[in-house]
């Protein structure tokens, strides 16, 4: 069963009167800001390395002292499942986290946050939760040459470069995920990015197309 999002962006980036209720719900926040417009910038439900049972790093993760200045958008290129649970994207995070220790030989999972099919959140590399709950700082990824010392990288699950669409779900826990980040790290919203942005590669696949709509509702959500 697909993630229930039928609060939709309004509902988490409510007003304080509505997060009570909301709280009860799955993938609404755990903490809320308010911007300068008034609007509520909810943290989404993001489940962190420990929930879903990573592995340690295979070395130290190095943390940056500053804050980075774009957000850049990939895919998986893993199976196009229909199991939208919050299993399969702990099952997906694992599966990821493997291809880069063993078969890329990376001291852990390269990107800082994966969204799955389903619309669950999960953090990649070690530490990426927390920096960003901080605001100040970020953790040092490894998803695109020559951007991981300015950039945030999301990776969602599912092979998008042959005319697939992502479900409804994960392009609303895209949406409110890069809000808060933007949010947290004051980005602006023109600075979202694809992997093909910065190098001969199909990733992010239809993402890419969607950029414009991605940024224009990460604005409207930021008020």
């Amino acid at each position: 069963m697909a993630r229930d999002f039928t609060l939709g962006r309004r509902g988490l980036f409510a007003a304080a009167a509505g997060l009570g209720a909301a709280a009860a719900l799955p993938g609404v926040a755990r903490a809320a800001q308010r911007t300068s417009t008034g609007t509520e910038v909810v943290e989404p439900d993001i489940d962190a390395t420990t929930a879903w049972g990573a592995r340690p790093p295979a070395g130290s993760i190095s943390t940056l002292n500053y804050t980075p200045s774009q957000i850049i958008v990939h895919h998986t290129v893993s199976e196009n499942t229909n199991d939208f649970s919050r299993a399969q994207a702990h099952s997906h995070s694992h599966w990821v986290q493997g291809l880069h220790m063993d078969g890329n030989g990376w001291v852990d999972t390269g990107y800082n946050f994966l969204v799955s099919r389903g619309g669950w959140i999960t953090e990649g590399r070690h530490r990426s939760l927390a920096t960003l709950r901080g605001g100040s700082s970020f953790v040092l990824g490894a998803h695109t040459s020559g951007q991981n010392t300015t950039g945030i990288g999301i990776a969602n699950e599912g092979a998008y470069h042959d005319g697939a669409t992502p479900p409804a779900a994960q392009w609303e826990a895209l949406v409110s995920l890069c809000a808060y980040v933007a949010y947290q790290y004051t980005i602006d919203p023109t600075e979202i990015y694809g992997h093909m942005d910065y190098g001969n590669t199909l990733c992010p696949g239809i993402f890419h197309e969607m950029l414009p709509q991605l940024r224009t509702e990460v604005a409207a959500a930021l008020g």
